[in-house]
């Protein structure tokens, strides 16, 4: 179990914009909402509030989403309130400390834990007579379960791959690997190859090291995983070690760019990165990333699973939920916001208008209704999707309260390691100490 009741008052550690106090008197254990014997929707108009993220064009499709509902269900009104990412957390916890939680939540997982924990979102399971969730996969539910709670609807899914550029690769002449085979010492020497064929004028892969999808993967096919399922750091110091030593081996054996380099172009983001810009023939990202780096690069970019260990167990695998649906416990009108969710989750309107823009749909009804209607780097993107679902296994352990801090740290220290500020066995010590000091702070 995951230990939400110790952990109450963690979100100000989590997202550092408001006081455990003024959080906790707010979203405290008197959660309101409703059971699910007394879900009935009211006669009279109703006005639910919705909070989201995005760019503006997610916003003007969900736009287009809050009308299409509307016009189904005259009597519901939908209030938008949305921001761009950066400034996204401050806006709902200061909302969430002035008592005026909205009533539906795009929640992102890093978040999941230290809201619940606090007794901001509701159990939706008590919402299950209008929102429906069978046309999800449990492993896929299960990402947006605490305590056997959940939490939140995952709304989209996808799963860390290595992206590579076949124009690259058919350029001089090293063969796409076959990544249902591959391990990593054979996507090391591939990218070596790369880089000696173009006589250094890219370099074989993008380095990573930089957030924890990729340090997840590394754990899970070594039977580990970053968190216990209390709440705690799961990682071994050796597994961490050895992850840093990879790097490292593969960055001095000239798979990776020179450290100085890596570091530039990280702070650029996706636009600037190695495989958005063509500099080298493999990269690790997101599988929602695809559409993004081909645009960008105006190249063949191709999602690859991510190389293997001989030993690597079964389930290694898993998929990631872009975000999710999550409701206030508070809110004064339950039977309402399951509609909407179950709409948005459910409902084919929804899907016609959603396509992918959160993410392949995680509903694998929706996702097959859909599909045909994707252009077709988001079909290859769930055809991938898809022919990895016999490899995936039970989601990881959630990020609990404190855990924002993890891509900071893991960022941190993998720079020094570059630099040879710390040895891998020195930064996996330092590691654990402080993410688990960020945990620790987040409880209570």
């Amino acid at each position: 179990m995951r230990g939400i009741s110790r952990r109450r008052g963690g979100i100000a550690a989590a997202i550092g914009a408001v006081s455990v106090l003024a959080l906790t008197s707010c979203a405290g254990s008197d959660t309101g909402g409703s059971t699910e014997s007394d879900l009935t929707l009211s006669d009279e108009p109703v006005t639910l509030s919705f909070t989201w993220w995005g760019n503006d064009t997610r916003h003007a499709i969900t736009e287009e989403l809050i009308a299409a509902f509307e016009d189904e269900y005259p009597n519901i009104t939908i209030e938008p309130q949305y921001t761009d990412w950066a400034g996204y957390w401050d806006k709902l916890s200061t909302s969430v400390a002035a008592g005026d939680t909205p009533d539906i939540i795009q929640m992102d997982e890093k978040q999941l834990s230290t809201y619940a924990a606090n007794g901001v979102l509701a159990d939706l399971g008590g919402y299950s007579s209008i929102l429906g969730t069978e046309d999800f996969p449990a492993a896929v539910l299960g990402t947006g379960a605490l305590d056997d709670t959940l939490y939140g609807i995952p709304i989209g899914i996808n799963s860390y791959t290595i992206m590579a550029n076949t124009t690259l690769l058919d350029q001089y002449g090293v063969d796409l690997p076959d990544d249902e085979t591959w391990t990593w010492d054979e996507f090391v020497e591939t990218a070596v190859k790369v880089g000696e064929a173009s006589g250094g004028s890219v370099v074989g892969t993008q380095s990573w090291g930089f957030e924890d999808g990729g340090l997840n993967n590394w754990l899970r096919q070594r039977g580990s995983a970053l968190y216990t399922t209390d709440g705690g750091v799961a990682a071994t110091e050796d597994d961490l070690a050895s992850w840093w030593q990879f790097l490292l081996d593969a960055t001095e054996g000239g798979a990776t760019p020179d450290p100085s380099a890596t570091i530039e172009r990280e702070s650029g983001g996706l636009a600037e990165s190695f495989t958005a810009t063509n500099a080298s023939a493999f990269g690790p990202w997101w599988s929602n990333q695809v559409q993004a780096l081909r645009d960008a690069s105006g190249q063949d970019l191709v999602a690859l699973r991510v190389p293997a260990l001989d030993d690597a167990p079964d389930g290694w695998a898993y998929y990631k939920p872009s975000m999710f649906w999550s409701a206030s416990a508070k809110t004064e009108h339950p039977a309402e916001v399951a509609t909407f969710i179950d709409w948005l989750s459910n409902s084919e309107a929804a899907a016609d208008l959603l396509l992918a823009e959160r993410g392949v749909p995680a509903n694998e009804k929706i996702r097959e209704y859909i599909t045909p209607k994707l252009d077709e780097v988001n079909q290859t993107v769930v055809a991938f999707l898809d022919d990895l679902a016999p490899l995936v296994g039970d989601a990881p352990p959630a990020t609990p309260p404190g855990g924002g801090a993890i891509e900071t740290i893991i960022d941190q220290h993998t720079q020094r390691v570059l630099f040879g500020e710390l040895t891998p066995e020195e930064a996996a010590k330092s590691f654990i100490d402080e993410l688990q000091t960020a945990l620790d702070d987040a409880a209570v």
